[in-house]
């Protein structure tokens, strides 16, 4: 019987798409159905965070995102919102100076990626931040995706302490 084979097929294709991890992500989603070309949503896309973290205080490091759409396509119009949490309290990081965001359109596969750059601060230091998590949000939507912040204490800057760091607009990535 050649049915089998191909239900064999569509049952293995069907497991390897719900086995993919979310990186610990809590994405709020509600799994809603979007119309093709709306906004991304954090449901539709999977997340790798790979870093080249600074070696010590003082020292610049950055932690780059990136996006993959696993839905129908989709927009990307502004920067995300991304903040540092040390555990109740939560810093949010402005936007890269004189960085300009860009509408990209993510057809189903296609990557987009955003990097915070950071200074490291020293261990301990009134002077820094102890961050724990990093929340962000896309652009129109609140639900937001979290991952461990393991790249050490963030510098703060000025008098208010905010952290001494910043986030690029959306650029795609890949071919």
């Amino acid at each position: 019987m050649r049915a089998t084979p191909i239900t064999v097929a569509a049952l293995a294709a069907a497991l390897l798409l719900t086995a993919c991890d979310d990186n610990g992500g809590d994405s709020g989603s509600t799994g809603e159905n979007k119309a093709a070309g709306d906004a991304c949503t954090l449901d539709a896309v999977g997340v790798q965070v790979a870093a080249s973290a600074a070696p010590s205080a003082g020292d610049s490091g950055s932690v780059t995102v990136t996006l993959t759409n696993r839905g129908s396509k989709c927009t990307l119009n502004g920067f995300p919102g991304v903040a540092l949490r040390t555990g109740s309290a939560s810093d949010t990081i402005p936007a890269a100076k004189a960085a300009k965001a860009q509408k990209l359109t993510l057809a189903k596969a296609a990557t987009a990626s955003f990097t915070i750059t950071y200074v490291r601060g020293e261990a301990g230091g009134s002077k820094s931040l102890p961050a724990k998590t990093v929340k962000f949000t896309l652009p129109g939507s609140t639900a937001g995706h979290s991952f461990k912040w393991s790249y050490g204490e963030v510098a703060l800057k000025g008098d208010a302490g905010a952290p001494n760091a910043s986030v690029t607009p959306f650029q795609q990535a890949g071919d």
